[in-house]
């Protein structure tokens, strides 16, 4: 099963109008992509997973084996409750807390305000696309997620350390994003992450060329009214090597209400009377204008 793969490179030729296409068969059929020619700096992608790496060996590992889940891994057996992971959250926006985080060098910081800047822009082009293919306001994602100060950003920065018996335990358990438009920068060697499509786990590859992947949180779902997916994902726990993982979550404000776009909904409590009268008059017209104006009649205009 082969992941869609969006070019951005093709999104101002000729090939724009099969981009746009596959990008939202992506989002509606699949829930998940990968995304190149992405417009990022990849010098500052590989320089932040090279200074997450050394972090995770000077400050994360002994402190995790040393921890009571490995202990409890070798006397328990399977754990179902508990993830194999070591981690550490950054927020960006609308406050960044990267300078609050005991242990990061300066270094380690400043990589990660850049990468997030240019991915920031990233996104919000994105999220233009996406509604676009939705036939929205192109800004209708931003103005959606935006408190008082705009939408919350915030990465998770996890390793998924190698394991010594990943049958019993999960790096990840299952579940789907609660936010947004989620931007991963992943491992390059490392395997593990998976998504559920089609009653199977399909196995996300690591990333190579400095592909991001990308996946639709449930705010995107609920805000398209179902037509674009939140999918469940896990991570496997692996026992050759740590996986990086950087997913970056692009969320509504936390004051932010979310609900579907107006344009996106069905026409509801319209009596049917009232429909077959606008029926008879566009009966041989598009469909979609007539459910506009059907929309208008149930709000009692």
């Amino acid at each position: 099963m082969e992941i869609p793969v969006i070019d951005f490179s093709k999104l101002e030729g000729e090939e724009r109008s099969a981009t746009m296409s596959l990008l939202h068969q992506a989002c509606e059929k699949w829930g998940f992509f990968m995304i190149e020619n992405h417009g990022i700096d990849t010098y500052l992608m590989d320089n932040v997973k090279q200074l997450v790496n050394q972090h995770y060996e000077a400050n994360m590992k002994k402190r995790f084996y040393e921890s009571e889940l490995p202990m409890s891994l070798e006397k328990k057996g399977n754990i179902s409750n508990t993830d194999w992971e070591s981690t550490f959250f950054v927020w960006h926006r609308p406050t960044s807390n990267i300078y609050e985080i005991q242990g990061l060098s300066k270094e380690l910081c400043k990589a990660v305000d850049d990468y997030i800047d240019q991915l920031i822009e990233l996104t919000e082009n994105l999220s233009e696309l996406m509604c676009e293919n939705l036939g929205l306001e192109k800004s209708y994602i931003k103005e959606a997620f935006s408190g008082s100060k705009g939408p919350s950003v915030g990465t998770k920065v996890a390793i998924y350390p190698q394991c010594p018996r990943p049958d019993l335990v999960r790096g990840l358990r299952e579940h789907t994003d609660a936010g947004g438009i989620i931007l991963l920068l992943q491992d390059e060697q490392v395997p593990g992450l998976e998504f559920f499509k089609d009653g199977h786990w399909v196995n996300i590859p690591p990333s190579k060329n400095n592909r991001l992947f990308v996946n639709i949180g449930d705010q995107i779902e609920i805000l398209s009214n179902g037509m674009y997916k939140s999918i469940r994902h896990r991570v496997m726990a692996e026992k050759d090597g740590n996986r990086l993982s950087i997913a970056t979550f692009y969320n509504p404000a936390g004051e932010a209400i979310i609900s579907p776009a107006p344009k996106l909904l069905y026409p509801c409590h319209l009596r049917f009377q009232d429909y077959l009268n606008l029926y008879s008059k566009t009966k041989f017209a598009e469909k979609g204008p007539r459910f506009e104006s059907a929309k208008t009649l149930a709000n009692g205009h």
